[in-house]
């Protein structure tokens, strides 16, 4: 289910970001930094979860700055996502894994302090400004939080069964 309020997405937020910390809690060093197949760790999802939270806060300041947004970022196109993930796991390498969570959770907090900032007409009244779509504020922090915190604790619990 898609929110479509304020009070809906604020819910959904917490409640994803709620499962995923309780995942992460006390998960060892070790465990987190443990790379799979495909050279990722739970550390380097958990990294790349936080910076998404970040980049769309970019995306929507750039927007209402009337200043071009690029998507994902400048020098990338949608399809060179795994390119730009695998640099941005490159650029996350020397993070640990208490740092990554300290990251998220502080991305967290900037996700939550800008859905309470905004009320339902900006968040679900029309397109983002710059984002070249019907995707609305609400929409697209939605992809940035919850979403993500939903597919990481997916992630985490497929390596944890492994």
């Amino acid at each position: 289910m898609v929110a479509k309020t304020k009070t809906d997405l604020k819910i959904v937020t917490q409640k994803e970001f709620t499962k995923l910390s309780r995942l992460m809690d006390g998960l060892a060093d070790a465990v987190a930094l443990n790379k799979d197949a495909d050279d990722t760790s739970i550390k380097d999802v958990v990294g790349h979860r936080a910076h998404w939270i970040d980049l769309f806060l970019g995306w929507y300041a750039d927007g209402l700055a009337g200043k071009k947004v690029f998507f994902p970022a400048e020098g990338y196109k949608w399809n060179d996502l795994k390119r730009y993930n695998a640099d941005l796991r490159a650029q996350q390498a020397d993070m640990t894994w208490p740092e990554a969570q300290q990251m998220l959770t502080q991305a967290h907090d900037r996700l939550k302090s800008f859905i309470d900032s905004h009320s339902d007409a900006a968040l679900y009244g029309g397109p983002m400004q710059g984002a070249n779509n019907a995707w609305t504020p609400g929409r697209w922090a939605e992809a940035a939080g919850p979403s993500h915190f939903r597919s990481a604790s997916k992630y985490i619990r497929s390596r944890l069964r492994a």
